[in-house]
């Protein structure tokens, strides 16, 4: 017992010590953690000008930056030092070169110089009135009927394109350089096929159907454009579903085979 009251002794002011040591250092890390600019920020509030071409760069305002782009959607902003950082789906950061009441100059994500000026013109916030993204197809039904005729049977092909308020959020870049995210329209089509007044196959596509044939990076920015009729065959009725990334040359071609049983398959056809 005697060891034992000898042990905690030695042992109790060693942990005093190490806890000491280890709230010292946790201070220590708190205060090196950066602090955001408020003064910065307020002086980026209102409505940023383009000095090159004197088009709409932006508006901030509160701790959203707004761009005149209706794709575009609205950012968290923050100013750490000389460095601006928009937080979307991406968190970018841009260097700030120079930075007053009415002036404002940062390196975009190519080490380009954007210098901004500040309107004064009230007309100006006409550029940033609220819009919403147009949707694919301009919120049009697209309908397309097609009679088939194979061996002895009559067939009947039935497609509807309808645009929903599904959104799809592409990240690109302004023509300033900074990193921002469109917003894209998504579409459900839907697809029936008749013999004679039999309906032999009936179905309604979303993107996420062909998550087994497309990357999914490539899908989460993507929309189901299109499915058309590419005719028959001894294998069924075959269907063409197109999924694309909007503003790209980028697509993934997906068949759709409906079978005489009215069986689905499906086959990439890149």
């Amino acid at each position: 017992m005697r060891y034992y009251r000898m042990f905690l002794v030695y042992l109790l002011p060693c942990m005093v010590l190490l806890l000491a040591s280890c709230g010292g250092r946790q201070k220590t890390v708190d205060k090196q953690k950066p602090s955001e600019d408020k003064t910065a920020k307020r002086l980026l509030q209102g409505i940023w000008m383009n000095s090159d071409d004197e088009s709409a760069a932006f508006k901030a305002s509160g701790d959203t930056i707004y761009y005149p782009d209706t794709l575009s959607q609205p950012v968290y902003f923050q100013i750490f030092g000389d460095t601006l950082v928009l937080k979307s789906a991406n968190v970018a950061k841009y260097k700030i070169v120079k930075q007053s009441a009415h002036v404002f100059q940062f390196k975009n994500a190519a080490g380009d110089l954007v210098s901004l000026y500040k309107s004064d013109n009230p007309d100006d916030a006409s550029f940033f009135t609220k819009k919403h993204p147009l949707p694919m197809n301009q919120g049009k039904l697209i309908k397309r009927d097609s009679v088939l005729i194979y061996g002895n049977e009559r067939y009947h092909s039935y497609v509807q394109i309808n645009p929903t308020t599904y959104k799809v959020v592409k990240a690109t870049y302004s023509d300033d350089g900074v990193e921002v995210d469109n917003v894209y329209y998504d579409n459900i089509i839907h697809v029936s096929v008749f013999r004679g007044n039999y309906r032999l196959f009936s179905k309604d596509f979303h993107k996420s159907d062909f998550a087994s044939k497309v990357p999914a990076s490539f899908l989460s920015q993507s929309i189901l454009s299109d499915i058309t009729l590419m005719g028959m065959d001894t294998k069924g009725t075959h269907f063409l579903a197109t999924i694309v990334i909007p503003d790209s040359q980028s697509s993934f071609l997906v068949e759709i085979i409906v079978d005489y049983r009215g069986r689905l398959r499906l086959v990439v056809n890149n």
